[in-house]
C-alpha cells in the first residue's frame, strides 16, 4: 500500500484537527495551553490559531488573568461556524432539533404528523420551523439525523421496512436528498438511543454495551467495539421476535404483536400483570402502570416484570456478554433503578456472565440527543478536515 507523505500540508490539517478536538473537549484555552497540550511550539500554536480564526472555525472568548503582562486571549470553537440537525419521527409525533458544532442544543419542535402524511413533506416541515427557531436557513446544516422505528440497510441506509410508519419505505431516502438538497441518514430510533448512552448517559465512556428498550415495542441498541452493530440486514437487535419457552411462536411475521417476547413484556401483558397484582390498570398507558407500582411498592408486579425482562436480557449476555446492559424506553424509564436492580438480580440466577444492568441516565428525548450525536460526528468530521 502507498504510504502517504508527511507533508507540511498534511501536517497542518492534523494538527488542525487535534486542537479544534482539544478545544471542543477542554476550551476555551490560550494560545500556551493549547501549546502545552498538542506539544506544538507558542509560534505553530499562533500560526495555526490565526488561520483556524481566518477560517471562521475558531474565536475569541474572553481573557485569562496570569501573571505580569497582559492578559492572554482564550480560544474556543465558533458555535456559529457549523449547525446539525436530528429528528425523531414517530406514529404521533415528529420532533426536531437543531445544535451548534460545540453540540449545544439552540433548538427544538415538535409537529403533528397528520400536517403531513408524505414522509418528504414532514420533514421539510419539521426542519423549517426547527431551523426558524433557532435563527439559521437550511443551507447551513452540515449534518442531519434522522431516527425512526423500523428496519433500516445499512448498506443502502433506506428504510426497509416499519410496522409503524409504513409511508417509511425504500426510496425515502432518495427524495428526502432530493428535495433537502444535502446528505441526510437514517437510522434506526433504538440505534440512536445508544449513541445517546454513550455520549450522555450511563453507558457514557464504554465502547460495550447494550440497551434495552421496553414499552410498547421491544428493541436493542447494539454497541461493540465501540461501533454500534446493526446486522447483515438491519435487523440487529429487533428482540420481540426472540423465541420464549411458554409463549407461542408467531404465525404470521407481518404482525409486530406476534413475537414471543413482545408476547411476554408487551402492553397487553403488562396490562394482564396489573390486574392480577392489584395495580389499577384503567386505561392508563404501560409506563404509568409501572410507575405506579414503584410509588406503591408493589413488590410483586415489580418482581414478575424484572423476571420477563431477565430472559431478555440473559439471552443477549450469554451470546454478547457485554458487561452493560441499560433499561431503556417507557418501562425502563418509568421502572427505574428498582426494576433495574430486581432485573440485575435475576439475570444473575440463570447467566453465568453477572452482567451490571442499569437504568437510562439520559435526559430528554434519548432518540433526538442521539440524532444530534451522529449528526455532530458527521459534521465535524466534514468541518474539521477541511481546514486547510
Amino acid at each position: 500500500m502507498a504510504r502517504r507523505p508527511g507533508t507540511p500540508r498534511l501536517l497542518r490539517q492534523i494538527n488542525d484537527r487535534s486542537a479544534l478536538e482539544l478545544l471542543l473537549l477542554q476550551g476555551p484555552l490560550t494560545r500556551a495551553e493549547l501549546g502545552e497540550l498538542t506539544g506544538l511550539s507558542k509560534v505553530t500554536s499562533g500560526q495555526l490559531l490565526a488561520r483556524l480564526e481566518d477560517r471562521g472555525l475558531v474565536t475569541t472568548a474572553g481573557e485569562r488573568a496570569g501573571g505580569r503582562g497582559p492578559n492572554a486571549a482564550l480560544y474556543a470553537v465558533n458555535p456559529e461556524s457549523a449547525y446539525v440537525a436530528g429528528l425523531e419521527v414517530s406514529p404521533d409525533s415528529v420532533t426536531a432539533g437543531v445544535a451548534d458544532i460545540t453540540g449545544r442544543a439552540i433548538a427544538e419542535v415538535t409537529v403533528d404528523p397528520s400536517e403531513a402524511r408524505d414522509p418528504v413533506k414532514l420533514v421539510h416541515n419539521a426542519l423549517f420551523r426547527a431551523c426558524e427557531c433557532a435563527g439559521i436557513v437550511l443551507d447551513q446544516l452540515s449534518g442531519l439525523v434522522i431516527g425512526t422505528r423500523g428496519v433500516v440497510d445499512p448498506r443502502s441506509g433506506d428504510v426497509r421496512y416499519s410496522f409503524d410508519l409504513p409511508a417509511w419505505h425504500f426510496g425515502v431516502l432518495a427524495e428526502l436528498r432530493a428535495d433537502l438538497g444535502r446528505a441526510v441518514r437514517i437510522e434506526n430510533d433504538v440505534n440512536l438511543a445508544a449513541l445517546a448512552e454513550q455520549a450522555h448517559g450511563a453507558a457514557r465512556g464504554l465502547d460495550d454495551f447494550v440497551i434495552m428498550w421496553a414499552g410498547i415495542g421491544q428493541g436493542l441498541g447494539v454497541m461493540l467495539g465501540g461501533r454500534l452493530h446493526r446486522g447483515i440486514t438491519g435487523g440487529a437487535g429487533e428482540i420481540g421476535w426472540l423465541p420464549v419457552p411458554g409463549e407461542p411462536l408467531p404465525s404470521d411475521v407481518r404482525d409486530p404483536q406476534s413475537g414471543s417476547f413482545q408476547r411476554l413484556v408487551g402492553g397487553d401483558a403488562l396490562h394482564g400483570m396489573a390486574l392480577a397484582h392489584g395495580v389499577e390498570p384503567g386505561e392508563a398507558p404501560v409506563a404509568e402502570l409501572v410507575a405506579k407500582a414503584v410509588a406503591e411498592g408493589n413488590g410483586s408486579f415489580l418482581d414478575e416484570l424484572a423476571g420477563r425482562l431477565a430472559v431478555g436480557v440473559a439471552a443477549v449476555a450469554v451470546v454478547l456478554d457485554p458487561g452493560l446492559i441499560v433499561l431503556s424506553g417507557d418501562v425502563g424509564r418509568a421502572g427505574g433503578h428498582e426494576l433495574a436492580a430486581r432485573v440485575e438480580d435475576e439475570v444473575a440466577r440463570v447467566c453465568p456472565s453477572r452482567p451490571r444492568v442499569a437504568v437510562t441516565e439520559v435526559d430528554g428525548n434519548p432518540v433526538l440527543r442521539g440524532a444530534l450525536v451522529a449528526a455532530l460526528e458527521e459534521a465535524r468530521e466534514q468541518v474539521f478536515s477541511d481546514t486547510v
